[in-house]
């Protein structure tokens, strides 16, 4: 049976804080521990109403407050740091929570002004704040070199200029799972098929090219001592309600949140409805409405098994954001007694 997870980010709805938000957080991440969820994986995020912006702290906390969830990071954005920083991080939080670690890496995206076929162009708006983050003066490395960097530096490999260079803390988290994310089938595909890597597919973020990202890796994967064979994840968009026209109240201010991510000026703090959006606005994110799964909890959990049955996935991770903190509760918990965790 395909597994079902989490993946949290913090979102700050309309009217609340980041203090709220965080808590919020760490109160669903020890709710989905009691309900049988098994990983808790929270995204990074600039420049938006989101309290996921420093995932490694995040999950430090989240760690303590909880007693046998895996926690993780979905993902950290290379681009923006380097990869001994992101080594000693997880390496300092296995260390502190052995076993239960999971080191998620993403490219940053950003600076891709071009994107691939039906993937929705990127928010120019989005795109110079995230500029803001990069070094005036560097260059980043490539995104395989930096995975490549963390797999040696936490495997006790790493050299540079020639020269074995050891970090004790990093290699505490030798045997963190290192999970690569993308959502097209690009770099981020064929790294982790070629480097033997599990794979997570971003449907909630692109789901036109989730297809061809899961085909990609399969095709360039090979066999690692990481991983012996294909393990593909694949993200979506959830809200579950008691009744189906309790869920598709719930979910009503996602098309308004999802227009500010595409076309404003990143994601706003999520709303109670999208009751502004014109026609035109709403067409433009149908793509993303009308893959979100919203319903009670047969008709989602259905469509997840579908979702799952189509990308041959051996996971299922969902991201689920309401304004209401209990209903968000609330749909987690439905959706782990529908799926059997409970």
């Amino acid at each position: 049976m395909t597994s079902l997870n989490v993946l949290d980010l913090a979102p700050i709805p309309d009217g609340s804080t980041p203090a709220a938000a965080l808590r919020n957080t760490l109160e669903l991440a020890r709710r989905a521990e009691d309900w049988g969820y098994s990983r808790y994986w929270v995204a990074e995020h600039h420049f938006a109403h989101v309290a996921s912006a420093a995932p490694a702290v995040l999950i430090g906390e989240i760690l303590a407050a909880t007693t046998r969830i895996r926690v993780g990071s979905a993902a950290v954005l290379v681009g923006f740091t380097t990869a001994p920083a992101v080594a000693d991080a997880f390496g300092v939080l296995a260390a502190l929570h052995p076993g239960r670690v999971d080191i998620g890496l993403g490219r940053t995206g950003q600076r891709l002004r071009t994107p691939p076929p039906g993937a929705p162009a990127p928010n120019p708006v989005v795109v110079a704040g995230y500029e803001t983050l990069y070094h005036p003066h560097a260059e980043p490395p490539g995104f395989a070199e930096q995975v490549d960097d963390v797999l040696a530096l936490i495997g006790g490999t790493f050299t540079a200029g020639g020269r074995p260079l050891r970090s004790p803390v990093a290699e505490a988290a030798h045997d963190a799972p290192v999970w690569l994310f993308g959502s097209s089938a690009g770099e981020s595909a064929q790294v982790a098929g070629g480097r033997g890597l599990p794979f997570v597919a971003n449907y909630h973020v692109s789901p036109a090219t989730t297809l061809d990202a899961v085909r990609a890796y399969r095709e360039a994967f090979r066999p690692s001592e990481r991983l012996a064979a294909p393990r593909v994840v694949v993200s979506a968009d959830v809200v579950v309600g008691d009744t189906d026209a309790q869920a598709r109240e719930l979910a009503a201010g996602f098309p308004a949140w999802v227009h500010s991510i595409r076309y404003g000026a990143g994601a706003i703090a999520y709303p109670r409805d999208s009751a502004a959006l014109t026609d035109a606005e709403r067409a433009a994110v149908a793509d993303r409405t009308e893959t979100q799964f919203v319903g009670d909890p047969g008709r989602v959990a259905d469509g997840l098994r579908a979702l799952a049955e189509r990308t041959d996935a051996d996971e299922i991770v969902i991201t689920s954001v309401t304004h209401d903190h209990l209903a968000r509760l609330r749909s987690h918990e439905l959706l782990a007694k529908e799926w059997g965790l409970l």
